[in-house]
């Protein structure tokens, strides 16, 4: 195998969409503690899961004066608990039914002397099943797994090149369990409009600019990277991005660059940061950022 395939390789929706939507669930719940521990960073900053060399992390977890750390591990399919104490417990990733997975996490952390309750409604799902009784998603592909986690860390080493082109306001590159995305967000530094409901008012509640990957559902047949700029400015759609091949999508007001497209080309880091940086342009230039003192100059 190609080094290149390697780092980029194929993630075709309809042969991983059981396993797709049952870790999808996995993550909401490592998630959901999380977020049960930690206090609000702005935008939900603290919620989200970071790539790291084997998987995804939660990072450090404040606990009772101590911590601890919950890892998918994509390599050896495995979650990894820890604690700052010593103690340590494994669950292995396999065909599992969410309920399962729910079971077997909590009482994992109940042996390590973590008590813990989350809410088990799934965030930013259509029909949501409790995470403690959803038997219907109980898919495990070790090999597609694997896959997701080898592009997550791919873009990641290209967003934190973009990321730091920006002088400003911006977010860490990081996984939101919500969405099941990987993404890196810039900010002009102005308010927005008030929105309404509890996860948007707080995630848009500044003028920003959203690069990021998503495996693909709905309306979009494959997994994709993201651009768009909110409160999108008038004609944001109609502005000439490149690279060849980027659409606007406007059921998303986003910018879509197909992953497929990317992984073929002869630099997929050159294809994403191209793109990164003309929808970046796009909605700043229209919404009037002050680029000038947002932006890092370029090494001669």
């Amino acid at each position: 195998m190609k080094k290149a395939e390697q780092d980029w390789p194929a993630l075709p929706l309809g042969e991983w969409e059981s396993t797709y939507r049952t870790l999808h669930r996995w993550t909401q719940i490592v998630g959901k503690i999380r977020l049960g521990f930690t206090p609000l960073l702005n935008h939900w900053w603290n919620v989200a899961l970071y790539v790291n060399p084997r998987g995804l992390t939660t990072s450090t977890i404040p606990y009772q004066g101590g911590a601890f750390e919950i890892q998918f591990d994509f390599v050896h399919h495995r979650l990894e608990i820890r604690t700052s104490d010593g103690r340590e417990r494994v669950l292995a990733l396999s065909p599992k039914s969410v309920a399962a997975f729910y079971r077997e996490l909590f009482s994992a952390l109940h042996e390590v002397g973590i008590d813990v309750q989350i809410n088990t409604k799934p965030q930013e799902l259509p029909d949501p099943i409790a995470l403690d009784g959803d038997e219907t998603h109980a898919s495990y592909d070790p090999e597609y797994a694997n896959r997701f986690w080898r592009i997550l860390q791919s873009t990641e080493a290209v967003f934190q090149e973009f990321r730091a082109r920006f002088l400003g306001k911006q977010s860490p590159v990081h996984f939101f369990w919500g969405s099941f995305d990987l993404a890196c967000t810039r900010f002009s530094g102005r308010a927005c409009p008030p929105r309404k409901g509890i996860i948007t008012s707080e995630a848009y509640s500044r003028e920003c600019s959203s690069l990021g990957w998503w495996p693909g559902g709905g309306d979009v047949a494959g997994p994709a990277f993201y651009a768009y700029t909110a409160p999108e400015p008038p004609a944001y759609g109609g502005q000439p991005v490149r690279p060849e091949g980027t659409l606007y999508q406007k059921k998303l007001h986003e910018f879509l660059l197909m992953y497929d497209d990317v992984r073929r080309a002869t630099s997929p880091r050159a294809e994403i940061l191209e793109f990164a940086q003309s929808t970046y342009e796009a909605g700043a230039n229209l919404a009037g950022w002050d680029r000038a003192s947002l932006e890092r100059k370029p090494s001669s």
